[in-house]
């Protein structure tokens, strides 16, 4: 089979949309089959092929981590495709690269399959600047995720959060949810140099009584480490032989190791800043749990990785990814700062030998998330959404007749079926609604109203130290 992966972002970038697809293209290499991989660009003045990667002209977003972002037409890039002639597309972003996928599948008569890596509704704050633009973006988001997801044959994600999403966005087509690989060989701490582990031991002052909790990703507000670094302050003492190892870059890095001096943490909080994706493996290593409080997650493959490496996590309470770890096997779920600080009590009362076996529990979990598992699971996706596009082209040429009689037999076909607005009626009977869904609607809007009004505090600060200097 020929697959071209359409991404916005790939190596040498460093994030989980990154980390998946590079998983999947060598799976299915590993397969026998072949793929090419189609991302943006700063760097390059016109669409050029190098090893399966078509590099495509983009401009950078510095406000957004500095993505690069590609126009969506492009007559090389379709041409390219052409002479690959792919037997499906497969698109892992919603920008220029992710609708090209769309206009490209359309163009050569191929089936697409889209997969969600991101709830954009957690990061409209970076370029919404009041109430009513967040709302509008919010709802322009919705719509544009509904148009991909109605051009597709078939949906994925890594969580049911993708599924959650959709259902947000009206979209009524089943997704399936495929889980996030990890490199599990190179996520080994058996085979990381134990001098390199020492050596980043000793320089951020962990001693060999330590037990150290590292958390990796971008340093932004999303991943909710304000609320860690409280909750650390709240329950962690100096003399616990506890240290917290903060791995990786972002906007947020310089804010959150003044709130580290603030809380009087900065001898038990250390902040690496930004480490390359293939440098990270021994600061896992050097490392004894992962811990996070990240609730915009969708099966985070950082934590994967530390699994793989062999840490037990430590997690906030996602009921949407509730099947992430295996409560006492691969970790903990903690809901407030007293019970993240019991579980990491039990963890520090832990034998050598009793640690030990955690670690490798918590490895035997995610070794079956591997380039070849993914790139399995997925080619089953591909032959369903192949045959369901097959039969959608051949109902649409059929005669009239035809069609009457396959109405007449199986009922109104549902592939490639939009949904359409219910007309409107002139009495509804009002549903009936429950105090817990009354209770859980409240909730989410005051999270949705904590997070704008968080937005709009760092955006506060940002100006106030911008006019000081």
């Amino acid at each position: 089979m020929r697959v071209a992966i359409f991404t916005e972002t790939y190596l040498p970038a460093v994030n989980g949309v990154v980390t998946h697809v590079k998983t999947l293209k060598e799976g299915l290499e590993l397969l026998g089959h072949k793929a090419i991989v189609v991302t943006a660009d700063s760097n390059v003045k016109k669409t050029q092929a190098s090893k399966d990667i078509l590099y495509c002209p983009a401009v950078k977003l510095e406000k957004i981590y500095g993505y690069d972002v590609a126009s969506p037409i492009s007559a090389d890039r379709l041409r390219m495709l052409k002479d690959f002639n792919p037997d499906i597309i497969h698109i892992h972003n919603e920008f220029g690269i992710g609708l090209s996928g769309v206009l490209i599948a359309k163009a050569l008569k191929v089936p697409l399959v889209y997969t969600m890596h991101t709830m954009y509704d957690d990061y409209v704050y970076y370029v919404a600047n009041n109430e009513l633009l967040h709302k509008f973006l919010m709802s322009a988001s919705h719509k544009y995720a509904k148009i991909l997801a109605d051009s597709a044959s078939a949906l994925t994600g890594p969580s049911k959060k993708v599924e959650e999403y959709f259902k947000k966005c009206h979209v009524d087509k089943p997704v399936t949810v495929i889980p996030n690989s990890v490199e599990v060989e190179v996520f080994n701490r058996h085979t990381v140099s134990r001098d390199k582990v020492k050596e980043i031991r000793e320089r951020y002052g962990f001693g060999e009584n330590d037990l150290v909790f590292c958390f990796c990703g971008r340093m932004g507000q999303e991943k909710n480490i304000d609320t860690l670094l409280k909750y650390w302050a709240e329950k962690v003492k100096p003399d616990d032989g506890m240290k917290l190892f903060l791995i990786g870059g972002g906007p947020q890095l310089e804010e959150y190791k003044e709130l580290a001096k603030s809380l009087n943490i900065a001898d038990t909080v250390k902040f690496s800043g930004r480490v390359e994706h293939s440098d990270i493996p021994p600061y896992y290593a050097s490392c004894d749990c992962y811990i996070t409080a990240s609730l915009t997650e969708c099966h985070s493959i950082s934590m994967m990785e530390g699994m793989a490496t062999g840490m037990p996590v430590l997690t906030i309470r996602d009921e949407l990814n509730a099947d992430q770890i295996e409560e006492g096997v691969s970790g903990y779920y903690f809901r407030d700062a007293d019970e993240m600080y019991c579980h990491m009590k039990h963890l520090k009362s832990l034998s050598f030998d009793e640690l030990e076996k955690f670690k490798e529990d918590a490895r035997r979990t995610i070794v079956s998330s591997g380039a070849q598992s993914i790139a399995e699971k997925l080619l089953v996706i591909y032959d369903e959404a192949i045959k369901a596009y097959s039969l959608k082209r051949m109902y649409k040429k059929s005669p009239r007749n035809v069609k009457k009689a396959y109405r007449a037999q199986y009922g109104d076909p549902v592939f490639g079926k939009r949904s359409s607005r219910p007309k409107r009626k002139l009495s509804v009977k009002a549903k009936r609604v429950s105090k817990e869904e009354k209770q859980n609607r409240r909730k989410a809007e005051k999270a949705a109203a904590a997070r704008y009004n968080a937005a709009k505090e760092i955006r506060r600060q940002h100006k106030k130290r911008s006019r000081k200097k």
